[in-house]
């Protein structure tokens, strides 16, 4: 989770596909586990708000829970994602595995950084970008496998921040070159 000063968090929730019943369990392949204890990959994605929708109410009121709509009707079609990677002692394999009610963890935030210098292109301090970048959850029996960020900058835009495990997703695979 951001830690840092300049980031206010407003929400912290979990979205869940609608209405799924089922059970979605997928064993990871021998080439899959090599990545199980590798850290999450991350990037972040950033936005600028056209005049017209740049203020922080339209924000909130609007372009979230667009976003949080999106998200989970889109889970409905990719279920795994929305679980966790689980190794029990009794299974010798891990896998990902879905069982209703799972979700993604989705954290609101807004930042007081200036949103040109954030997204400019020079060096910047690592702990500046560390504060868009979500936690991926995991313990010594599961992981989660995807975890995103949103971060308002007011009245200049926004970031999404992906967090993900490698043993699941990759650039590659999300289309992130």
């Amino acid at each position: 989770m951001a830690s840092s000063s300049n980031i206010k968090i407003h929400e912290h929730i979990k979205v869940v596909p609608p209405s799924s019943n089922q059970t979605t369990s997928i064993s990871l392949t021998f080439f899959d586990i090599f990545w199980l204890r590798f850290h999450p990959i991350e990037y972040i994605l950033f936005y600028t708000l056209p005049n017209s929708q740049s203020d922080t109410s339209f924000f909130f009121q609007t372009i979230v829970p667009n976003l949080k709509s999106s998200l989970s009707l889109t889970l409905q079609h990719f279920l795994p994602l929305a679980g966790n990677i689980v190794w029990d002692f009794e299974s010798q394999n891990p896998k990902i595995q879905y069982t209703p009610n799972d979700g993604v963890s989705l954290l609101i935030a807004e930042s007081d950084l200036d949103f040109n210098h954030v997204i400019e292109n020079s060096p910047k301090e690592a702990y500046l970008s560390r504060s868009f970048i979500p936690h991926l959850k995991s313990t010594n029996s599961f992981a989660s496998i995807i975890s995103l960020q949103i971060t308002l900058f007011p009245k200049r835009g926004f970031s999404i921040g992906i967090s993900t495990h490698h043993a699941v997703l990759d650039g590659k695979s999300v289309g992130i070159n």
